[in-house]
């Protein structure tokens, strides 16, 4: 990654910019998370400024932005954004970078991206970035807009021998064609939005009826039944993996997002052999996108075949207090400020 010649070897201290929000379906859960990221930073007494990446600031007071107060807040709500709504709130037109943003971000040493969805994780604020020489964390440009696209993912997943659901990109198939149950999704979404799981003909006309209300490809895939997992990755090696058992329904956004909808098992309650089978299909997977720093994948342990099929992938996980890597990172006994410390220095260290 080409970066801006200052070096920050043996820099203590850092002016951190921190970008959230944005115009995705999941910006709650990212300025969640960019709030939790920050108050982290200026705990470890960096100076750091929070900024939501779909919204204009003066750049006549970008310095003033940089603090160490730590006192930044934000809950997220049960439903998910109106992007329509919030587009005519802002202004913003058809842009979706704010007036500013790039000169905040030139103004610090390391961006920290705690963007979920949208150009925020496809790899359009990578380039914007890596064009302007400014360091950011996470993986390049190009490892995200491969794992952002859930049927390129899987196709180099399969090439790497990790399992996947079988499935295809929604053409206008008549419903009798589509083999039930099925799993309807946005190509290229997040943090379960649009996600639906079909068991009818009936549903299925919902599904596709809510799923095209989203941008970009539908998704069908054979439904896995099994236990629900996920796996992360931090620098080339897997995390203990957490098992997921939604309290109703599967683990869709409220149930990710909303205090008491979900219980967490971390360590996963598996074998061993399970144990070392999800984290070198977690890695195996990691490579297969090239990716680098830290990710995520979600896995159905398939209760007919007994092996892990792998969803999909998430380079930019979520960091908010209920999210599943920090919970891992923690069970390889790495606390959230050292998690935090740890993404920074490796992402300072890409070529």
């Amino acid at each position: 990654m080409k970066t801006k010649g200052k070096s920050f070897s043996g820099d203590k201290f850092m002016k951190i910019a921190v970008l959230a929000g944005g115009y995705s379906h999941e910006r709650d859960v990212s300025l969640t998370s960019g709030c939790k990221i920050a108050n982290t930073l200026c705990s470890l007494g960096h100076s750091v400024a929070l900024a939501d990446v779909y919204g204009d600031i003066d750049t006549a007071k970008i310095q003033d932005m940089f603090s160490s107060c730590g006192n930044y807040s934000y809950t997220i709500p049960s439903a998910e954004p109106n992007l329509t709504a919030l587009k005519a709130e802002r202004g913003m037109g058809e842009r979706l970078i704010g007036r500013g943003i790039t000169e905040l971000c030139a103004a610090a040493d390391i961006v920290f991206l705690a963007l979920h969805g949208g150009m925020g994780e496809d790899g359009r604020i990578q380039a914007i970035l890596e064009c302007a020489g400014i360091r950011y964390t996470g993986s390049d440009y190009g490892p995200c807009y491969l794992a952002m696209n859930k049927s390129i993912a899987k196709t180099l997943f399969s090439a790497a021998g990790v399992p996947v659901p079988q499935g295809f990109i929604y053409r206008g198939e008549k419903a009798d064609d589509i083999p039930l149950p099925c799993v309807v999704k946005p190509c290229s979404l997040g943090s379960s939005v649009g996600v639906s799981i079909v068991h009818t003909k009936t549903e299925l006309e919902a599904a596709l009826g809510k799923v095209s209300s989203y941008e970009g490809d539908t998704l069908i895939e054979s439904f896995v039944s099994g236990r629900e997992f996920s796996c992360g990755v931090l620098d080339g090696k897997a995390l203990p993996s957490i098992e997921i058992k939604p309290k109703s329904g599967f683990y869709d956004y409220a149930g990710k997002y909303q205090a008491g909808m979900t219980e967490e098992i971390c360590p996963a309650d598996i074998t061993s052999e399970q144990e070392a089978r999800i984290a070198a299909l977690s890695e195996a997977a990691y490579r297969a996108l090239g990716l680098s720093v830290y990710a995520r994948f979600d896995f159905i342990l398939d209760e007919k075949s007994g092996d892990f099929v792998c969803l999909e992938a998430n380079t930019l996980p979520g960091m908010t207090p209920a999210s599943l890597i920090p919970q891992e990172a923690a069970a390889a006994g790495i606390s959230y400020p050292e998690l935090v410390t740890k993404i920074i220095e490796l992402s300072l260290k890409k070529e």
